[in-house]
């Protein structure tokens, strides 16, 4: 993700640990001193990697229905025997393996739904393209509960992801419309440069907001900013990037005080409500300035300091003048966002 690709190494320990050659190993998940199978149908040996603000599985897991059941019971062998395989089991309550790893199947994305990018996505989800991965989603929830009951279970996922949709489209068209007015403080070109190398609005994901009020050219796209950012703009991100979150999966986990009350649902009305208030005191004072004549130049600290300065755009700005990472990188695989059509 950019925002852990421009920071310095010391800062994002808890994301190169896992997204690095963890989430290749074997010993990962069947621990390297006793590799054994046993130990891999745990639930917690999920724990590790799967947790946390931005991809909230455990603890939906954990605090929600199946959990609990897990927890205990997961001591006695007649409810959750261990030595048989996957495709065996018979546990009394699902395990993180039980459902994503169903059979012992190990492309754990297989039997998801259409929820990419950790339910953030906006999508038609009763689309025909997507019914062969929901009928396999409802197919694991069948081992212990009707069909009926499955199905009707998705589609509060659905309609919780799509009221958050909403919260989260408001939200962003407020921030939005402080950088095409020109009344955000900072604007792009007034901060550090992205990790990419440029002063491109970090919401402006794709090509599909194409103006200079955004700071880059047509089809340019911005990269996601967590820091150094206008209190708005990292309140956009929150909402969508930890609440939204919150909410599918504690939804997809049968844990709903999770999707609701812990930061969820009640979690994106707070945000949304913070960054109107900020918008509209940011559109007051700007009026007042412009009103009395004055003219407002962004502090330094947005630009440069000692931190700032080991993010990885200053250096693209200060040893590849005129390029960016996406000309550094002819090739870029799953970056290359950056020049992608409209139409696509």
């Amino acid at each position: 993700c950019a925002w852990s690709i421009e920071r310095p190494p010391g800062d994002t320990a808890g994301c190169t640990f896992c997204h690095t050659s963890s989430e290749e190993r074997c010993s990962t998940c069947h621990q390297r001193h006793q590799f054994d199978p046993k130990v891999a149908r745990h639930a917690e040996q999920c724990k590790t990697c799967h947790w946390g603000k931005d991809h909230r599985d455990w603890e939906a897991y954990d605090i929600g229905l199946h959990g609990v059941v897990y927890q205990v019971n997961k001591w006695d062998p007649k409810q959750f025997d261990w030595t048989k395989k996957l495709a065996d089991a018979d546990y009394v309550g699902p395990t993180c393996q039980y459902c994503h790893m169903r059979g012992g199947h190990h492309n754990v994305q297989r039997f998801g739904t259409v929820y990419t990018s950790m339910g953030m996505s906006m999508a038609d989800r009763g689309a025909p393209i997507w019914k062969e991965k929901r009928d396999r989603w409802t197919s694991v929830c069948d081992d212990c509960h009707s069909p009926r009951f499955a199905r009707e279970n998705l589609q509060a996922l659905d309609e919780s992801v799509k009221d958050a949709g909403l919260k989260y489209r408001e939200t962003f068209k407020v921030a939005e419309d402080l950088i095409k007015d020109g009344v955000a403080d900072p604007m792009p070109k007034d901060l550090c440069p992205d990790w990419s190398g440029q002063h491109i609005w970090s919401l402006k994901i794709g090509a599909y907001h194409d103006g200079p009020e955004y700071g880059g050219k047509t089809g340019e796209s911005g990269e996601f900013r967590m820091s150094n950012c206008t209190d708005v703009e990292r309140l956009c991100f929150e909402s969508v990037g930890y609440f939204q979150t919150y909410i599918f999966k504690g939804m997809a986990h049968g844990s709903w005080n999770d999707a609701t009350y812990s930061d969820g649902s009640f979690g994106m009305d707070r945000w949304l409500v913070n960054v109107k208030q900020d918008a509209s005191q940011a559109r007051r004072l700007a009026a007042l300035e412009k009103k009395v004549g004055v003219t407002w130049v962004p502090e330094s600290f947005w630009k440069t300091g000692e931190w700032l300065d080991q993010l990885t755009g200053p250096y693209i700005v200060k040893n590849h003048p005129g390029k960016t990472i996406f000309d550094l990188c002819p090739d870029p695989g799953w970056l290359d966002t950056h020049h992608a059509p409209a139409e696509e």
